[in-house]
Parts: structure tokens; sequence; C-alpha cells
């Protein structure tokens, strides 16, 4: 995977360009030597050939190196490698003219590597190598000419990459953040799931289960009258379907509102009245008691307190063997209280169970608080506390 991500690079459309230029720069100067009148000893051929390879190389692999290393220093001796390099061919030519172009394609570079405190220099370094040769020879006007084309091809070359990569860097930068936002929208989803997961868990739970619960002591109570007294046996098995017909009201309610919940269509206080009536149908001995003033409250302070509620008579129906179970609803100033006490069995394990999970999860997002007071044999108490 290495060695794959090594020889793209190396083949980049930056190194290829780079390429092309020399190459045909060299193409130009081998042109020259076969039309020109002075010969070309084997050894000097051979000199320009082994240095234009090493330019060549230098400014492909050489550069790439650089490039991931990131180190200025490093670039500054990649430069002075090839502009020596470069002037020594050059010079061996005796002419800028064949091999101008092979300069070039450092101005772009230094755009690339350097800072521009040191761009700046190194095209200048760049210029003076193209232009001084015409100078020493005393071409005053071929030098003028020569040196506004060079001066004008450097800062265009220069120019144009340092915009080029700024354009690609910006590019870059944008595609990471459209990915990061794409990670954190793909998170938050997730998260929403999660929550609306454990919401929906809980109101199954908190809705269904009460209402399954309330039908099976119902039906028990029936099935222990059935012999004794057909008549209350009758008004049990009634009270249990009409039960059983309010929980699929609910469950059809919550699968389209995702909210179901009888505190939403009344006042809390009465809401709860309803449910201890039920359970008193049940035969269950319930008391319940509000105090302070009553005032509407947020829908979710209600449902809170409300599911509370459910949870803990479902809970005493089911587990508690009490005799009694007493409500309070206290309308405190700043918060509601509601506290439910039962004389039953009691229990070790004061966590045990989704329900009482599920409410300590609605109290907290609420910023309320819930305490449970048990012991084997000394009944159980839940309170649950919740600011306005």
């Amino acid at each position: 995977m290495m060695k794959t991500e090594g020889r793209r690079k190396l083949f980049s459309s930056g190194n290829i360009a780079f390429a092309i230029v020399v190459c045909a720069s060299y193409a130009s100067g081998i042109a020259a030597m076969f039309y020109s009148h002075r010969p070309v000893s084997g050894l000097e051929a051979a000199v320009l050939m082994t240095l234009g390879f090493a330019y060549l190389f230098v400014g492909t692999y050489g550069f790439t190196r650089i490039r991931e290393g990131r180190s200025v220093v490093a670039g500054i001796v990649y430069f002075v490698i090839q502009l020596s390099l470069g002037a020594t061919l050059i010079r061996l030519r005796g002419s800028t003219g064949e091999l101008s172009l092979i300069l070039l394609p450092l101005a772009g570079q230094t755009a690339l590597i350097l800072p521009i405190y040191l761009t700046v220099p190194l095209c200048l370094s760049i210029y003076v190598i193209l232009v001084m040769p015409f100078l020493f020879r005393g071409r005053w006007i071929d030098a003028i000419a020569l040196a506004v084309i060079y001066g004008t091809g450097i800062v265009f070359v220069a120019v144009f990459t340092r915009v080029a990569a700024s354009e690609r860097d910006a590019r870059n930068a944008l595609a990471e953040a459209n990915q990061l936002l794409r990670n954190h929208a793909s998170q938050v989803e997730e998260l929403a799931t999660t929550k609306e997961r454990n919401r929906l868990a809980r109101e199954i739970h908190d809705s269904v289960g009460h209402y399954l619960t309330v039908v099976n002591v119902q039906i028990g109570a029936a099935r222990t009258m059935l012999e004794q007294n057909r008549s209350s046996a009758l008004e049990h098995l009634i009270k249990a379907q009409a039960l059983t017909q309010e929980g699929l009201a609910e469950v059809r309610h919550s699968v389209a509102a995702l909210r179901a919940s009888p505190s939403e269509s009344r006042p809390l206080s009465e809401a709860l009245t309803l449910l201890v009536d039920q359970w008193r149908a049940a035969g269950l001995n319930a008391n319940f008691r509000i105090s302070g003033t009553v005032r509407s409250l947020t829908p979710q302070t209600s449902l809170t307190l409300y599911r509370g509620g459910q949870e803990a008579l479902t809970n005493v129906a089911k587990h508690a063997s009490a005799t009694r179970v007493d409500i309070r609803l206290n309308y405190a100033a700043d918060r509601i209280r509601l506290t439910i006490t039962d004389n039953g069995v009691g229990a070790n394990n004061s966590e045990s169970g989704f329900g009482l999970l599920g409410i300590r999860e609605r109290v907290q997002l609420l910023n309320g608080t819930m305490r449970v007071t048990t012991e084997a044999g000394k009944g159980f108490i839940l309170e649950v506390e919740v600011p306005e």
C-alpha cells in the first residue's frame, strides 16, 4: 500500500509536467548540437547526459521526497543543487536559448514547498542565471528582450502555481470539512435514533405494561370470585375488558404520535386520580393526597411524574404484596414532588428493573432526582422530584 502511494506521488501531474518541460528543453539542445558547427567531444556529451539525467532525477524523485518531508532547509538544499546543475548545463552549452526552459519549472516548485520570503530570492536567482550569460557577451539588446520574457515567464509560473496550490488546498480543506460534517451528522443521527429507541422502549413499558398488569389483576380477581360471586366476577371481567380497550387505544396513539399519555389531555392531578381509581377498582388499597397549589405543568414534567406513579403502582401490584399504598403529590414553590409508599415486603436491590431505569432516565432529562428507599420486610418508597 505504501509503495503504491509513493508511486502515485512520484507520477503526479506536477512531476510529469516537469519531466515534459525538461525533456523538451533537452531535445532542443540535442537538435542544436547536430546543427551547430562546434564539435562536441565524447566526454562533453557524457557530462551533459549525466548532468541532464541528474537534474531530471532530482527534479522528480528528489522533489517528491522533499515535498513529503516539508522541511524548509531541505527545500533550500534542493534548489541550490538544481540551480547548480541547471547553471552548469547552460554554461557547458554556451547558450541559454536551447536549455532555458529547464529552469522555469523550478519557479513553480518554489511556490509549492517554500514560503514567500524564500520564493522571491530563488526566483531572482533563476532570473539572473538565465539573463547573465547574455550580459557577459555584451548583447544588450538581446539581454533586455530576454530579461523581459524570462522575468514575465518566471513570475507567471510562480504566481500561477501558488494560486493553483492554494485552490487545491482550499478544495481539500473543504472536502475534509464536508467529510467531518457528514461524520458528525451521522453521529448525531445515530444518537438521536438511540435516544428515540430508548424513549419508545420506556413508553411501551410504561403504557402497555401498566394496562396488561391491571388487566391481569382484574382477571385474577374474577377467577377467584367466579365460584363465590359470579356477578362480582363478571364486573371484574368487564373492567378488564375496558382496560384492554384503553390499552389498545393507547398503543395505537403511541405509534401514531409517539407521545401517548393520559397526562397530555388532562392536568396531572386529574390523571393521577384516574390512575389510582383504576387500581382501586382492581382491589388495591390506594390512598391519594395532593398538597400545595395545583397548577399547570409542562408536558414533559407531567408525563415524567405520571409515568413514575404508574410504574410504582404497577410494581406494588406485581411484587409488593402490600395491603396499603399512599401516593402524595406535592406542589412546592419551585418543584413538584411525587412520593409513593407501600407497606409491602420490600426488596434488597432497589435499582433492578427496566421500569425504574426508564423513570430515572426521564427524571434526569429534566434535571430532577429520583430516590428509592427499600429494605426487605419494610416496604418500598419511591420519590420523584423535578424542578418546575
